[in-house]
């Protein structure tokens, strides 16, 4: 198993989907992880949808350490004190996975510009481009100050030689994660900090499954899932990446997770070599 032993870890929107995923596999691979997020509690309807509170316990589970810390990232007030706290009690910062994403709230419809919602614009910038733009500008100075072996910073995103998405609205978000990734790539060169726009493919998420009528124990039986993967899959990707000593090699460069599983040999929780996702032509 990859070892990440003594590395502290930030994975924001870790609740579900596939901050959830990473979360997991990086305390599998022995860092001490903080998951934020929203939502708390551990009833059976928020068990259901995913907690932070719940993800802390599966991490508790599996052997794992690490903390939840509720956090609005469309607040920044939240965020600051989110990595003033993990500075306080850690005092550092190894990886961090900016993963927050609010795009979701409205269905991603496959309509032209002028049919689509504006609001689309506060949904998929304000809680998604700037709420990770505002994570880093907090926790890039306590990653700096680490001073030991480097970092890496990990930007989920969709990217896929920047063919278009098909929704006018998440295709330029989505490529704006991609166009961060690639300035702090530069500016964070010296410090040895890797910054890495992350693809997955058709991920197997909850609302995913909550919309096909299965779950993670039934979806092989479901036609439109067959080529899906696990959110632990996008996990391994990133314990590879932060594991890796020449990871600077690739730093700023978008990276597909099924091309990652082929260069490092890792596969999904079911044993498959998942392929890279294509956008459709």
């Amino acid at each position: 198993m990859t070892n990440l032993q003594g590395k502290v870890a930030l994975v924001t929107g870790g609740s579900r989907g596939a901050g959830r995923g990473i979360a997991l596999e990086l305390a599998k691979a022995g860092a001490y992880v903080y998951i934020t997020g929203r939502s708390r509690g551990l009833s059976h309807d928020e068990r259901h949808k995913g907690t932070i509170d719940s993800v802390l316990s599966e991490i508790r589970a599996v052997g794992g350490e690490g903390e939840a810390i509720r956090c609005d990232h469309t607040r920044d007030s939240e965020t600051e004190a989110a990595i003033r706290r993990i500075s306080s009690e850690q005092g550092r910062l190894d990886i961090l996975v900016n993963n927050v994403w609010g795009g979701n709230e409205r269905p991603i419809e496959s309509k032209p510009f002028w049919e689509l919602p504006p609001d689309h614009w506060s949904h998929m910038f304000d809680a998604g481009v700037r709420a990770q733009l505002m994570t880093n500008y907090y926790a890039v100075p306590l990653m700096r100050s680490t001073r030991n072996d480097g970092g890496i910073i990990i930007h989920t995103t969709y990217w896929d030689h920047y063919k278009y998405i098909d929704n006018f609205y998440y295709d330029l978000a989505k490529n704006a994660l991609v166009r961060m990734a690639f300035g702090l790539s530069v500016e964070l060169a010296a410090d040895r900090i890797a910054v890495i726009p992350l693809s997955p493919g058709w991920m197997r998420t909850e609302l995913v499954l909550e919309s096909l009528d299965t779950d993670e124990e039934h979806w092989q039986e479901v036609t439109e899932l067959q080529a899906s993967e696990s959110t632990a899959y996008i996990g391994r990707a990133v314990v590879r990446l932060a594991a890796d000593p020449e990871v600077m090699s690739i730093t700023g460069i978008p990276q597909q997770v099924g091309s990652l599983a082929a260069k490092y040999g890792f596969t999904d929780v079911d044993g498959r070599l998942v392929p890279v996702f294509k956008v459709p032509e």
